[in-house]
């Protein structure tokens, strides 16, 4: 699913602020989640891709040129002004790192998860009542994600393990345990770096994957 790994320290910087962050959010909801099980979030999938599809508006805006990729300097301009402050090479990272088929641009999938990265590395906004990413819908949807990584996250460290994803998987009820391979199959489509830990970018693209918003971006290449 994924042809592009990297060393696995390639972007250690981004995955250190994201697992910060991610064990930030998990102290401060202090154990309360929506999903009791994997069943009640599989049931959102259809939910989920409604919603991230109509994050393809915000895409379009941002592909200035209308060629289907956002390019490195199309992102900066999106970074400044959704006042996100990186330096040069915390842009490139980030670029690359979302650039899993190293096209050299971002395409809707790929934003999708850089667009959910910047909303979980951007500081809060002082005010209440403003969007940082021009919807509320679309951060309400960001956040419900980033639920369901804390759900899987047991240990609440910013990423996953093996043994956290088949504790979450078994969680409600002997009667709704995953079997073993489906466990295995999950966990393996995640750490595509194969070093045993799922960041957050890595179960990102996994989860866009489930919910079949690349299904439905292969059907619209290919329709005439």
């Amino acid at each position: 699913m994924f042809c592009h790994c990297g060393s696995p320290n390639k972007y250690q910087w981004l995955d250190a602020k994201l697992e910060a962050k991610l064990a930030e959010v998990k102290r401060s909801s202090q154990g309360h989640s929506n999903f009791k099980s994997i069943n009640s979030i599989i049931m959102r999938f259809p939910q989920f891709r409604e919603e991230l599809k109509d994050i393809r508006g915000v895409f379009e805006q941002y592909d200035e040129d209308s060629n289907g990729n956002i390019d490195y300097e199309e992102l900066k301009k999106c970074l400044q002004k959704l006042q996100l402050h990186l330096s040069e090479e915390e842009i490139k990272d980030l670029f690359h790192s979302c650039d899993m088929d190293e096209s050299k641009g971002i395409q809707f999938n790929e934003f999708i998860v850089l667009l959910c990265l910047i909303y979980l590395l951007k500081e809060p906004s002082s005010s209440n009542t403003t969007s940082t990413m021009g919807s509320l819908q679309l951060e309400a949807t960001f956040d419900t994600v980033i639920e369901v990584f804390m759900f899987l996250d047991k240990s609440g460290s910013g990423k996953l393990n093996k043994n956290d994803v088949i504790k979450a998987m078994n969680e409600a009820s002997p009667t709704e345990r995953s079997p073993a391979r489906i466990t295995k199959t999950r966990f393996r489509e995640m750490d595509w770096d194969r070093n045993g830990k799922v960041s957050f970018r890595e179960f990102l693209f996994a989860f866009i994957h489930w919910v079949g918003i690349d299904t439905d971006e292969e059907m619209l290449t290919k329709s005439p």
